[in-house]
């Protein structure tokens, strides 16, 4: 809501991303989240790679994209190039699992 507004609360960001980034485990999160809080970041041109790092690292390591729909991976690779912060390996996990799709649907 505060990126779609437009309105910069720096702490708020640096608060909820540092609450994720400490997170034992992701797996509560689901894809829709990892979409909207990525895109709510770079959105708001709010910096902070230690949780791209970590959604990108949870979602290379998960078996499957077969959760995610194709808006959620859309949402998030644009993320990641909005926000300039690369990981290479996420972009290839998401491509491969778009080529191996039986549809884009």
């Amino acid at each position: 809501a505060y990126a779609k507004a437009g309105v910069s609360h720096p702490s708020l960001f640096e608060k909820v991303a540092n609450h994720i980034v400490e997170s034992d485990s992701l797996d509560r999160f689901k894809p829709q989240d990892f979409s909207n809080t990525l895109w709510a970041y770079a959105k708001a041109g709010v910096n902070h790679p230690k949780l791209f790092q970590k959604v990108a690292n949870y979602i290379v390591e998960s078996k499957s994209l077969d959760r995610f729909i194709p808006q959620n991976l859309s949402n998030i690779v644009w993320a990641y190039a909005t926000a300039d912060v690369s990981h290479a390996k996420l972009f290839e996990k998401v491509a491969n699992h778009i080529v191996e799709s039986k549809s884009l649907d």
